[in-house]
């Protein structure tokens, strides 16, 4: 193997970073996310032309109750054709709505329940070579029930969702075993597994923890 640098472990880490967008291209629009085309500048001043989708982000919770079971929602997704194993999760689309707020917001109106313990499990770019989306996966304990919140009604896929409770450790066999496929569920399951393994369950961070992502949406990236 050619000789590569070694990064040490204080360096270690993604660093935000905006080449100049010297024309942008509207290339359809809905309701959740906007196709764009851009044309940027690389640092040697080369244009290239990207087209991404501008994308809310989202949070998403892994919910154990006391006897180590995971809340789990089954959705059917349209656009892969399968009815998925999935965790509550919902886009960061409203306006002054804080991350935790958004995470107990969708926990409550997709599965009636409210935590009184939270921590942060991960932080994921979805697919950051064409889509803007990043996720906060949180983990909720001390699960209780609650009402869905007033005016809140399940309509289209989520009219027809499953709410049910999977023991942990069969959630971890069923991700090895390649029988789940929701990237916000495989990311939190075993990201709780190996801070279990590692003894790191008490260093989890705070749910108000910074997340570098929101704030890079936050910098105007706009020609």
């Amino acid at each position: 193997m050619r000789d590569l640098r070694v990064i040490p472990a204080d360096e270690l880490g993604d660093s935000p970073e905006a080449w100049p967008i010297v024309e942008r291209v509207s290339l359809g629009k809905g309701a959740i996310a906007e196709f764009v085309g851009d044309t940027i500048l690389t640092p040697d001043g080369q244009p290239i032309k990207r087209q991404y989708l501008l994308h809310h982000g989202a949070t998403a919770t892994l919910a154990i109750d006391e006897q180590d079971r995971v809340v789990i929602v089954r959705q059917y997704r349209h656009p892969v054709g399968f009815v998925m194993t999935e965790i509550p999760a919902g886009l960061l689309d409203l306006a002054g709505e804080s991350w935790l707020s958004g995470a107990q917001r969708e926990l409550a109106e997709e599965a009636g329940l409210a935590a009184s313990e939270w921590r942060v499990l991960v932080d994921y770019m979805a697919t950051p070579g064409s889509c803007e989306e990043s996720c906060r996966v949180f983990l909720a304990r001390g699960l209780t029930s609650v009402p869905r919140p007033e005016g809140f009604e399940l309509e289209g896929e989520e009219a027809h969702m499953e709410v049910a409770l999977v023991a942990f450790d069969d959630m971890v066999e069923a991700a090895f075993a390649g029988r789940l496929s929701s990237p916000t569920l495989l990311m939190g399951v075993l990201a709780l597994d190996a801070a279990r393994r590692g003894g790191r369950l008490d260093d989890l961070r705070t749910p108000d923890a910074p997340w570098p992502a929101r704030a890079q949406r936050a910098t105007e990236r706009r020609p």
